[in-house]
């Protein structure tokens, strides 16, 4: 390779990476415009697991508390769960380096996962539940105003269909969310950005990535079926998760079917005598042709 296709090549690849970190910024921005994700004066604490997403969630905030016109604080928080041979060293040391505060909470759960989840099971329910006890509690020890967790486009849509699959339930993860003893405020600022585009930004940054290792790859997790379902979809039918993403923010209550959320019992209290006109109405909306 000449030293002239090298440097086209270099050229090339940095205005993909400007495109792409162009792109992120754009996700996020959009995202907590909105649903008004932080305001001026908040704390806002970022929940750092050491994967791709949060990474990139906090340097994207970074970007965005630099430039905002509104200010607010960024709090890195990591919860150390005693995972054995977890490199404890990494996060201080890279947080450290680029001059973010940051928190280590140091619990145990990954004990009390080990103790109370059979060998075999899947282990991400219970500890998914212990981290967010953890994290909430020091959220409201700490004046934190705002809780940013590095859910993506991709998860939202997963979350979805794991409960309908398997709960009987349509719900998903909100971009942004008032916590059931309603102290917490939890933001999701990833909540347009795909997880493709996440990777591959994290590779360009060269975060220091931890792999999870408590519950060690689980390839059978009902979410990992859930993925692997979607991104056939995705390859078969470009831009369907797309479509999946919006449907979420454009839900019809009447359409449905849930009692709660819209009054079938009584809507022939709402019914209205005809009037000898409904029939043309709708010829001239379904059939103009018979209008004629």
């Amino acid at each position: 390779m000449t030293e002239s296709t090298t440097e086209h090549t270099l050229v090339k690849q940095q205005r993909e990476f400007n495109k792409l970190r162009k792109r992120l910024r754009r996700n996020v921005g959009q995202a907590i415009a909105d649903y008004n994700m932080i305001q001026d004066g908040d704390k806002v604490m970022v929940c750092l697991s050491g994967g791709k997403d949060s990474y990139t969630m906090l340097d994207i905030l970074i970007n965005l508390r630099d430039h905002a016109p509104i200010n607010f604080e960024l709090i890195a928080v990591n919860l150390d769960q005693k995972q054995p041979g977890f490199p404890e060293h990494v996060l201080p040391e890279y947080l450290s380096s680029i001059g973010v505060p940051f928190h280590i909470i140091e619990k145990d759960t990954y004990s009390i996962v080990k103790e109370v989840v059979p060998e075999g099971k899947t282990t991400c329910g219970i500890c998914s539940r212990l981290r967010r006890g953890s994290l909430y509690g020091y959220a409201r020890q700490n004046g934190i105003t705002k809780i940013a967790l590095g859910h993506h486009r991709d998860d939202i849509i997963e979350t979805l269909f794991l409960n309908m699959f398997y709960g009987s339930k349509i719900k998903a993860m909100p971009p942004k969310l008032l916590s059931d003893d309603k102290t917490n405020i939890v933001i999701r600022p990833l909540a347009y950005a795909q997880e493709s585009d996440i990777a591959r930004y994290a590779e360009a940054m060269k975060f220091p990535i931890i792999p999870c290792n408590l519950c060690g790859s689980q390839e059978n997790l009902q979410r990992q079926a859930i993925k692997t379902m979607l991104q056939g979809w995705e390859k078969q039918f470009p831009g369907r998760l797309e479509n999946i993403f919006r449907s979420i923010q454009n839900i019809s209550p009447s359409q449905m079917g849930d009692l709660d959320l819209f009054n079938f019992t009584d809507l022939e209290q709402f019914r209205q005598e005809p009037t000898g006109e409904e029939d043309r109405f709708q010829d001239d909306i379904q059939q103009p042709a018979l209008a004629r």
